[in-house]
């Protein structure tokens, strides 16, 4: 097939919507393409994930992802040990978001055993919840602009400023659990950790620091002109193709689609304290950091406005004698989805294993997956720096995507 034909096709399948792939398997000398195997490596491919790139020049024709090689069979395992013993597990599946992996599995248990959650617990899992979407947008950032070009915001400069911000959100996970990463402070029915002294005031003069010096790194990553020309018209992904393939968070947000589980299915506090949801347009790079910047505000101001109205209760309303059972006679299935920085995380779990101390079965519905299965789509007609772009934007985790 001529080059030209080869881009008709796929502009033709980009209109119709449809798979682009063609039908190359192999390199063919005498089709004057190349194959390019780009990755595993980091930091460009995010770490263990790599692509099959086949090249006209620099231009790429088709795009086919591989995945599984941080496989770790997370969801077995977590049928071989009790409820109470999984927490510690999902704490390195999104090792970015490791407070929102604890909720989303415990909230699953607690929807299965029917425990009712204190309401400090949940104004208290918001507030970290939203502190953790802010350190994982920030590494994202920082990130990212390593991603686009070492002129890119003074070389390092930008990513270490944001570094040194996430440090400060990463303080106080370590003051309330005493943990710095993979914290086990989500239970079923509540948390582990109640706030300590001082907190309140604590998270308060993060929230201003962050938020005082973001105009700044938005004008050294949106505002800069390199960013521009990287990011603007660049992976573009239309709603429509993102609803199909399943995709949420930022990347669905960024293609003009307005969702959002904490306001369209509300749990924790977010009943409560009304979430302002950033809906972008374009679909492309520079839309889905556009997002993210918006939602970092939204979320230091969640925090500021929560942190001083925590109401006064207990932390944990399920402390059963023994461990927490579910008879596999009951059939009992749940499926629960939360927000995180990168979409939907979602926990489908049955009841009732081989012990009854644990699930018969546990499926973790992963958002950074489904945004990987947009790249065979949105990569033709890019170039080879463009994917590095692209799928920085996506803000991967191969953690979750492999389990």
């Amino acid at each position: 097939m001529e080059m030209s034909e080869a881009h008709a096709v796929l502009a033709s399948a980009r209109r119709a919507r449809v798979d682009p792939h063609l039908s190359i398997k192999t390199y063919d000398p005498e089709a004057d393409m190349m194959l390019l195997h780009f990755g595993p490596q980091h930091p460009s491919t995010h770490g263990v994930f790599r692509m099959d790139l086949h090249l006209d020049g620099e231009i790429v024709v088709k795009a086919t992802p591989y995945v599984g090689y941080l496989h770790r069979a997370v969801e077995k395992l977590c049928e071989k040990l009790s409820y109470v013993m999984l927490t510690p597990i999902v704490d390195k599946n999104d090792y970015v978001a490791p407070m929102t992996n604890e909720q989303a599995l415990n909230m699953a248990f607690e929807k299965l055993l029917g425990v009712e959650v204190p309401r400090r617990a949940r104004w208290l899992r918001t507030i970290l919840a939203e502190l953790q979407r802010v350190a994982s947008h920030l590494l994202w950032l920082g990130t990212f602009t390593l991603d686009l070009g070492g002129a890119l915001g003074g070389g390092s400069t930008l990513f270490l400023h944001c570094f040194r911000e996430r440090e400060l959100i990463l303080d106080l996970f370590e003051d309330l659990t005493g943990a710095r990463f993979h914290y086990n402070t989500h239970t079923i029915g509540g948390n582990r950790h109640d706030l300590p002294a001082g907190f309140a005031a604590k998270v308060k003069q993060v929230v201003a620091v962050i938020e005082a010096r973001l105009p700044e790194y938005a004008a050294l990553s949106l505002d800069n002109g390199i960013f521009k020309a990287r990011t603007t018209g660049v992976g573009v992904l239309d709603g429509d193709l993102a609803l199909e393939l399943g995709i949420t968070g930022p990347v669905l947000r960024a293609s003009g689609v307005d969702h959002d589980l904490r306001r369209d299915a509300p749990y924790h506090a977010y009943d409560e304290l009304p979430v302002n949801v950033v809906v972008g347009h374009g679909g492309d790079c520079r839309a889905r950091a556009e997002v993210r910047f918006a939602e970092m505000r939204e979320s230091l101001r969640l925090v500021r406005d929560a942190i001083d109205g925590v109401p006064e209760g207990p932390i944990n309303g399920y402390k059963p004698i023994r461990q927490p059972t579910m008879a596999k006679s009951t059939g009992g299935q749940v499926y629960v989805g939360i927000e995180t920085p990168r979409g939907e995380l979602g926990t489908f779990v049955i009841g009732g294993g081989d012990t009854p101390t644990s699930p018969y079965r546990l499926k973790i519905r992963p958002p950074s997956l489904h945004s990987l299965s947009a790249l065979p789509y949105i990569l033709p007609g890019q170039t080879v720096s463009d994917a590095v772009a692209i799928l920085g934007s996506l803000d991967p985790i191969m953690g979750e995507v492999d389990r």
